[in-house]
């Protein structure tokens, strides 16, 4: 299948470039950046997951949803920030080339992750609308996720390295990777870009499905107070699926089109921006917007604010509160 010298040297490690016209003097504001958007992520993200398991009303089948996709951010930024922010902190961009090849299954591995878990999402707000026994759906679409998260990656470690290892790429991903492999990769660039395709759209053709019947229901509803706030919650979910979805599509296509182009840098920039983004703000989003997680916090705050009360007031007061959720 690769017509290379048997005699070739076998790439050892591979070295993260990042964005290569960066200029040096601005490397470490770089890191800073990219250093508080990992804290921000993981921390907010931790937060959703221990309110869900601290609190017992919250364990119900949309938080579960809620908390899978805050595990699948968390992941995906542990696996692809640090060795990022060691870049341009210390100027190590070097990877083993078994710790390039882990690093792209996971990223693969959490983007499809977070792609199903979205339709998931999507599917129970139209299920939980449109129609009463919705569970067992969810958990026979539940069973697809270890299916279709695999889809999306090719196994290089049978396919010859023997040429460049500089990756301009914030990490190891599979457009990268094919491109420093000896011989003709035409084929599985192929596979990895239909495989690619079909666990992004497939769950995006279920979205727009399901939101399409959403607002066809809410339209029927004679309330306009459900139907602003359906489609507040709508609209929400509707941006940060956008942005989740539309930029990969340019991304992936590029190499297909040849009147879509994009520098390195842009290439690089629209990346983490669809890739960072939703993890960043899926939280504090689900927080501020969900009722039940908003009265709990209430309830914590005013059960906190009351302590220095005596303690039939401090205990009075938080049976009243409690009875909000």
């Amino acid at each position: 299948m690769f017509q290379v010298d048997e005699n070739y040297t076998r790439v050892s490690e591979f070295v993260i470039v990042g964005f290569p016209s960066l200029q040096p003097e601005y490397f470490h504001l770089v890191a800073w950046f990219f250093f508080f958007l990992y804290l921000t992520t993981v921390v907010g993200n931790f937060l959703l997951v221990v309110v869900f398991a601290l609190e017992c009303s919250l364990q119900k089948p949309m938080y579960i949803i809620m908390v899978s996709l805050a595990l699948a951010d968390i992941g995906f930024a542990t696996v692809a920030l640090p060795k990022l922010i060691a870049r341009y902190w210390w100027n190590d961009g070097a990877l083993g080339f078994h710790t390039c090849l882990f690093q792209e299954q996971m990223i693969h591995y959490f983007g499809s992750l977070s792609s199903l878990i979205l339709m998931t999402m999507a599917l129970d707000r139209y299920l939980a609308i449109c129609f009463p026994l919705r569970w067992h759906f969810i958990k026979i679409h539940s069973h697809l996720l270890y299916i279709l998260q695999h889809l999306c990656t090719v196994n290089f470690t049978m396919m010859p390295f023997c040429g460049p290892n500089k990756i301009v790429h914030a990490f190891c991903d599979t457009m990268s990777l094919t491109s420093l492999v000896c011989g003709d990769t035409t084929r599985q660039f192929s596979e990895a870009f239909a495989g690619a395709m079909f666990v992004l759209y497939v769950p995006l053709s279920f979205i727009i499905f399901s939101y399409i019947c959403i607002i066809i229901m809410v339209l029927r509803m004679a309330s306009r107070q459900v139907r602003a706030k359906t489609f507040s919650t709508c609209a929400t979910q509707g941006c940060i699926i956008s942005i989740y979805y539309i930029p990969r599509f340019f991304v992936y296509s590029t190499p297909y089109f040849p009147n879509l182009k994009m520098t390195p840098d842009k290439r690089i920039a629209t990346t983490l921006f669809y890739s960072l983004l939703p993890p960043l703000i899926n939280p504090f989003i689900y927080c501020l917007r969900t009722k039940e997680i908003n009265l709990l916090f209430i309830s914590w705050r005013l059960c906190s604010y009351i302590t220095n009360l005596p303690a039939n007031t401090v205990t009075s007061t938080c049976i009243s509160t409690s009875s909000y959720r």
